[in-house]
């Protein structure tokens, strides 16, 4: 148990330190003008993310669930998500947030991760939210998450590719035009 303690407060405090750096790169994007989209759909993720934590922690707590003999196998997976978690935050740089902030003209990133996905963040996301809790073998959270993640993504992704179409340089640098029928 004290195994578990010392990941998810690491985890947790990690969360904390993203949203005050969320939040500064926020102020400062506003400021050059950015606008939020799918403000509506915000406060459920929000909410998803701090009940997965909740889930985790009962879960793992209240029915005693042991570190899983995959763990040797798990911990690397989770531990190579946290790098690339920070390879994302920190190529996004100033314009990385927990909201869909948008700057109306402004280049779209394409370097570390974005140079191949467009999504890197959200395939971290997903990895963490299925592997931490099976690294406890708190198969209930993994289960329910993940499929709330997926639905929350699938809200999400078509969101802010929407808005990022329509301000910014995105479907040029990630060549979305659709090309016409020959």
């Amino acid at each position: 148990m004290l195994f578990f303690t010392v990941v998810v407060s690491i985890v947790i405090i990690q969360r904390i330190i993203e949203l005050a750096i969320a939040k500064r790169n926020e102020k400062w994007m506003r400021r050059q003008g950015a606008f939020e989209a799918g403000a509506e759909h915000y406060p459920l993720m929000v909410m998803m993310h701090i009940a997965f934590f909740v889930s985790l922690i009962m879960e793992v707590a209240m029915l005693d669930r042991p570190l899983s003999p995959l763990w040797h196998f798990l911990l690397p997976i989770f531990l190579l998500a946290q790098v690339m978690r920070v390879w994302c935050l920190s190529s996004l740089g100033k314009f990385w947030n927990t909201k869909i902030l948008v700057m109306p003209g402004a280049d779209v990133v394409r370097k570390g991760p974005y140079k191949w996905l467009r999504h890197p963040n959200y395939v971290v996301v997903s990895i963490e939210i299925l592997v931490l809790p099976l690294l406890f073998s708190a198969y209930f959270t993994a289960f329910v998450y993940s499929l709330l993640n997926i639905w929350m993504l699938s809200v999400r992704i078509p969101t802010e590719e929407k808005a990022l179409r329509e301000t910014t340089d995105y479907e040029e640098r990630f060549s979305l035009k659709k090309h016409p029928a020959k």
